[in-house]
């Protein structure tokens, strides 16, 4: 997280003093929605993140597959 701090604030720092202020503020704009959207997917460790659900999915699947091949 703190990466993530020291990457903005530089990027922040870099706009300051660009000429192309505009584009660099809008591709700012574009990377923290992107973030955004990737925690809102990925959620933050609750119980209902698409992680979990994810991870449940495939252990049931390999659950499926072990059986299917010890019964066969």
């Amino acid at each position: 997280m703190l990466k993530m701090y020291i990457q903005t604030t530089e990027a922040f720092k870099r706009l300051a003093s660009d000429k192309d202020g505009v584009v660099s503020f809008e591709y700012v704009i574009v990377a923290a929605c992107v973030v955004a959207a990737v925690a809102a997917a990925f959620g933050t460790g609750g119980a209902n993140t698409l992680a979990t659900t994810l991870t449940t999915a495939i252990g049931k699947v390999g659950t499926a597959v072990a059986t299917a091949v010890t019964t066969h």
